[in-house]
């Protein structure tokens, strides 16, 4: 395994991140943000979990949405239980709607205040190292939001204050805003960023090298599309994945030509496909990528891939057949 500093900080992560979304509790009924029929149990979730400690993934990520608070729980029993707390880097997010009432989501001061609790009790621990915010909330002012951030960091209930996806004068006001005020800055972006979906590379990927922010992509492999060929069985997170089909369902003739680009590449090199895939993310200057893992290969894949180079003429021919694409992922 890599280890590398998080952004500009000392805190050094692997350069493998594992994904908490999958672990917790299959959904039943309505689905919120982060609930997903294709969860697994906590019973089924602890091996994956095993083999990231296993493998030297110290770097876990997760959200108070994930299993409507189950997933921290089952990360936070697990972790507890196998590994010192000072050992690993333990990352959350807030703003999803966790309560079916006015302020039961948001990134309000009140609602900051609460989540950041509720979560440090579901993941058994007395702080997070990365504390994110999931999406811009429009109806907080961003000061606001800042400064409760702040404040939960000089409490001692978080180490360090992370973003995830929203549009590039968004995070570029709020990284003034803090420097302005005084109060605790962003240190890293989780975002939406593979061969299938480029936007960032407009103007995210430049403001975070500029500024020093660590590039932590959620979805890696595109919801999986990027692990298998485009004409292939299905599986049931393709199937239930309602957020996933939003997110690639216009664009799937172009995506199609990725794919294909991305098998050719893969079967000369005869590696898998997640494999090339996420070597060419690590070549893009991103310092971890978020990686879900539903079956053993998932993770070998992801750390093996630390170790694929790709060359210039490879690069060249992943990237040939992209086409822009809409703004997708920010909200």
């Amino acid at each position: 395994m890599e280890y590398v500093n998080l952004g500009r900080t000392g805190l050094k992560v692997s350069r493998i991140c594992l994904g908490g979304m999958t672990y917790g509790k299959p959904a039943t009924g309505k689905l919120l943000m982060g609930r997903q029929a294709w969860a697994l149990n906590e019973a089924d979730s602890q091996p994956f979990l095993r083999q990231a400690l296993d493998l030297g993934i110290n770097f876990f990520d997760t959200a108070n949405v994930y299993s409507g608070g189950e997933g921290e729980a089952v990360l936070g029993r697990f972790l507890k239980a196998n590994v010192r707390r000072e050992a690993v880097v333990i990352a959350t997010k807030v703003q999803g709607q966790m309560r079916e009432e006015p302020n039961g989501g948001g990134l309000s001061r009140k609602e900051i205040f609460f989540e950041i609790d509720e979560s440090l009790r579901r993941l058994g621990t007395d702080y997070v190292d990365l504390y994110q915010i999931h999406r811009w909330d429009y109806e907080t002012p961003i000061e606001e939001t800042l400064e409760a951030l702040h404040d939960v960091v000089k409490a001692g209930k978080a180490r360090y204050i992370g973003a995830s996806s929203m549009f590039a004068w968004q995070f570029a006001k709020a990284l003034y805003l803090a420097d302005l005020h005084g109060w605790t800055r962003f240190v890293s972006m989780q975002n939406h960023y593979n061969l299938l979906y480029r936007e960032e590379e407009r103007e995210m990927l430049g403001l975070c090298r500029s500024e020093g922010i660590a590039v932590i992509p959620w979805s890696p492999l595109a919801r999986g599309r990027l692990a298998r060929p485009w004409t292939t069985e299905t599986t049931h997170r393709l199937e239930t994945d309602a957020y996933g089909k939003k997110l690639y369902s216009h664009t799937e003739e172009a995506d199609r030509n990725v794919v294909e680009r991305l098998g050719e590449i893969a079967e000369k090199r005869g590696l898998p496909r997640a494999r090339i895939a996420l070597a060419w993310l690590l070549s893009k200057g991103v310092t971890a990528p978020i990686v879900g893992a539903s079956k053993p290969h998932h993770l070998e894949d992801a750390v093996a891939a630390l170790d694929v180079h790709l060359s210039p003429e490879e690069i060249a021919a992943l990237e040939e057949p992209y086409i822009p694409h809409a703004v997708a992922g920010v909200n």
